[in-house]
């Protein structure tokens, strides 16, 4: 009877273990699937974007028949072609004569810090009429010598100018367009204007250089020796193709550089308003 009922209790528990056994095994067999959603790209939903044009006539737009702003009109209808860029607000500083001395100065009005305060891009022009300010002050003993004294002073304001607006907005991204030579038609019996035209651009890319998020156009080479006339009747400044030659420049140098960190940067604010 002992042997009967020993016999009987593991016959039990191994029928019991294999039960067990086979429940785990099904247990085992059970996989659960995770389903993962790709994030959705900074682009899918366009943004808007604000930039300020900051500096001197070729910003007002002198020479532009259709008086709308220069480069602006032909910018903004690049930008907004842009798969990421739903509007762009252009805010236009721009003043003919304007050097260097005089746009640090405006830069520091409260009319333009509170704009800058919560722009994306600032675009600058400036330096044709620092040049211009020395050929006048010496026309009558133009020297290589003097121009590189007031580059030297140039390079000193451009620094405060760049300085300045990051002290306002350290996020913007900067960009300054280069000069181009159009004093060849005014004193074309200075031959030098070229190479100081030159110089002056590889100071102004040397100081941009020294900022993360500034970058240099360079348009000198769009005015020289061009296939059609880029300059108003007034032979300094660009005509309405000159302009729409230096925004598909511009424009290029943005899509390159800039474009996809504003379109996130936009994209990231508003998430953060909504």
């Amino acid at each position: 009877m002992k042997k009967f009922f020993t016999l009987f209790m593991l016959s039990t528990f191994f029928l019991s273990s294999c039960s067990q056994s086979n429940r785990w095994e099904l247990h085992k067999k059970r996989t659960v699937s995770a389903v993962v959603y790709e994030e959705i790209p900074v682009d899918f939903v366009p943004q808007e974007i604000k930039i300020i044009s900051a500096g001197d006539s070729l910003t007002e737009g002198v020479g532009d028949s259709t008086k709308t702003g220069g480069y602006l009109p032909y910018l903004r209808t690049l930008l907004e072609e842009e798969k990421g860029i739903k509007e762009v607000d252009f805010y236009n500083y721009g003043v003919n004569g304007n050097r260097t001395t005089q746009l640090l100065k405006r830069l520091q009005q409260e009319e333009i810090t509170d704009t800058l305060a919560t722009a994306d891009l600032v675009i600058l022009t400036i330096g044709g009429n620092d040049i211009m300010k020395v050929v006048k002050d010496n026309i009558s003993n133009l020297q290589l010598s003097v121009f590189e004294k007031e580059r030297e002073v140039y390079i000193h304001n451009l620094y405060q100018i760049m300085n300045t607006i990051i002290r306002v907005n350290p996020d913007a991204y900067i960009v300054l367009v280069g000069v181009y030579n159009p004093f060849s038609q005014w004193f074309s019996d200075i031959k030098e204007l070229d190479q100081i035209v030159t110089d002056w651009n590889i100071a102004s890319q040397s100081v941009v250089s020294n900022y993360s998020n500034a970058y240099y156009v360079g348009i000198e080479d769009l005015f020289h020796n061009p296939k059609e006339s880029l300059l108003h009747t007034d032979n300094f400044h660009p005509n309405n193709k000159g302009y729409e030659l230096i925004a598909e420049r511009l424009n290029e140098t943005l899509e390159e550089r800039t474009l996809p960190d504003l379109v996130k940067k936009a994209y990231m604010v508003s998430k953060e308003e909504n």
